[in-house]
C-alpha cells in the first residue's frame, strides 16, 4: 500500500511490533475474559513483525522513500510526534489525569499516520488514521466518567486496527514482490 517495496515491506513488520506494544498496554487493566485475546493479538503481531522482518532485510538494497529530504522529514515529523506526546503525557500527569495518558498517545499517533501518508505516499494510512481518530473520539466520549486506565480500551482498537493493515498491507506487498 506504499509506493516502494522496501518501505511496504518495513512498515508490516514495525505495525507488527507496534500491535504487539499496544496489546501489550492494554493489559495494564484489562477485562479479565480479554486476556488470552490481547496475548493472541500480541503474537500474532510478533509473527507479522519477524515474517516482514526477514522479508525487508532481503529488500533492504530497493529504492525508498526515506532518501535525503524523506529522512529529513521524517526525523522533524517524529520529533515534533515525541514532543507532543511526552508533552501532552506531562500535562495530564500534572491534572492528576494519569489515566488519560494512553488515550493521549494513540491520539498522537493515528495523526501520525496523516504524516506518514505524505512522506511514503501510503494513502492508505490516512484511512488508517481517519478510523483511528474516530475510534478514539467515540472512545473518549464512552469513557470519560470511568475510573480505569484508557489503555484497557486504547490498546485493543489500536492494536487491532495497526494488525489489521500490517497484514493486509503485507499480502499487497508481496503480491507485487
Amino acid at each position: 500500500m506504499l509506493e516502494m517495496l522496501r518501505d511496504s515491506a518495513f512498515t508490516s513488520a514495525w505495525f507488527g511490533l507496534m500491535a504487539m506494544v499496544w496489546f501489550g498496554w492494554a493489559q495494564e487493566a484489562p477485562p479479565p475474559r480479554t486476556k488470552p485475546l490481547l496475548i493472541a493479538g500480541s503474537v500474532l503481531g510478533v509473527l507479522l513483525a519477524a515474517g516482514f522482518g526477514v522479508y525487508t532485510g532481503l529488500h533492504w538494497g530497493d529504492p525508498t522513500a526515506l532518501n535525503e529530504t524523506g529522512r529529513m522529514r521524517f526525523g522533524i515529523v517524529v520529533g515534533i510526534e515525541v514532543a507532543a506526546a511526552g508533552i501532552g503525557c506531562l500535562v495530564f500527569a500534572r491534572l492528576g489525569a494519569r489515566r488519560w495518558m494512553a488515550w493521549w498517545v494513540a491520539v498522537v499517533v493515528a495523526l501520525h499516520f496523516l504524516s506518514l501518508a505524505w512522506i511514503f505516499g501510503g494513502w492508505g494510512l490516512v484511512l488508517l488514521g481517519l478510523v483511528q481518530v474516530a475510534g478514539l473520539a467515540w472512545l473518549a466520549y464512552r469513557i470519560k466518567g470511568q475510573e480505569h486506565p484508557t489503555s484497557r480500551w486504547v490498546g485493543p482498537l489500536m492494536g487491532v486496527t495497526i494488525l489489521l493493515f500490517g497484514l493486509v498491507n503485507g499480502v499487497v506487498t508481496l503480491a507485487r514482490g
